[in-house]
């Protein structure tokens, strides 16, 4: 992926600055502009696919292998009611980091395309809306004044309920073994059979 441009949004005094913005990653999803906190994020993966685990709601899309980590990936935009996200050139998983339980946890979200990093001032945040938007009211931080426009705050610790994530764990496990061997095959007949076209 292709480095991030942060553009501060207000030209507030360098001191003021300090103590009251803050940075954020903003990122389509189903035509919306959404925003989470840099602080939350960990990288900003190309889209792979995923291994599929049984029994799990529709907007958990798959786990993926993230360095022999099992990493559940969501699709925000069903998890927000909307269409499911299709897969397309600008698609990225955004990993990012969540407390559960007191324990620090690693998921994936599925979005359109990821834009840019705002500094956003607090004083450009308001609560969230207790009525309407299409989003449960407890998915989101703020919304954030941006030109002339608002961008929505996830609160991405409510994205995944504590249950949901140790289901993931289990099941995602189970899943990554079952999918191993048959990759390992595919790469061997793949080889074989170009050894024999040469």
């Amino acid at each position: 992926m292709g480095a991030l441009n942060l553009r501060k949004h207000d030209q507030e005094p360098v001191a003021e600055a300090v103590a009251e913005i803050g940075q954020y990653l903003t990122f389509q999803l189903a035509g919306e502009t959404f925003a989470i906190g840099i602080l939350a994020i960990k990288e900003i993966l190309e889209y792979v696919p995923l291994t599929q685990v049984p029994l799990m709601p529709d907007f958990i899309r798959g786990v993926m292998n993230l360095r022999g980590a099992v990493v559940p990936v969501i699709d925000l935009a069903l998890r927000f009611g909307h269409a499911p996200t299709e897969a397309g050139r600008r698609t990225c998983i955004v990993i990012i980091e969540i407390e559960l339980e007191g324990q620090q946890r690693h998921i994936g979200i599925l979005v359109d395309a990821v834009h840019e990093v705002l500094a956003i001032a607090d004083s450009d945040i308001e609560p969230p809306p207790q009525l309407g938007g299409g989003i449960r009211v407890d998915f989101i931080a703020g919304m954030a004044r941006v030109d002339d426009r608002f961008v929505v705050l996830l609160h991405v610790d409510k994205v995944l309920s504590a249950t949901e994530i140790s289901l993931l764990a289990e099941q995602g496990e189970i899943a990554l073994e079952a999918s191993t061997d048959a990759p390992q095959d595919q790469n061997k007949l793949a080889d074989t059979i170009s050894g024999r076209t040469q």
